[in-house]
């Protein structure tokens, strides 16, 4: 259950980011509404996870899966460049997050 929460607040670390670039700086606020809501939960879940799983595991898987997820989206919605480099750095971040989820079983 502790992985299922955790991949949730990574889902929403994505929300957050996303919104708070929609939010023009906190000037919009459905966006910035859904950034303080998304963001709260997101916490709220890890906080949660980390009852049950090591602080620094739980924190990087959290961290890749919301660097991970921006980064796709910022590709898809803002045109940002899809590189080689970012493919493989992608692809490097999901092999670290595979890995610390295998090191703590």
């Amino acid at each position: 259950m502790p992985w299922i929460v955790l991949s949730i607040a990574g889902l929403l670390e994505v929300v957050w980011a996303i919104s708070l670039k929609y939010s023009y700086g906190f000037t919009r606020t459905i966006p910035s509404a859904i950034t303080l809501i998304a963001s709260i939960a997101s916490f709220y879940l890890l906080a949660y996870a980390m009852k049950s799983l090591p602080a620094g595991t739980a924190y990087a898987i959290w961290t890749g899966i919301g660097a991970v997820g921006v980064s796709i989206l910022g590709v898809i919605l803002f045109r940002e460049p899809l590189t080689l480099i970012r493919i493989i750095s992608f692809f490097l971040i999901i092999v670290g997050i595979i890995g610390l989820k295998w090191s703590t079983n």
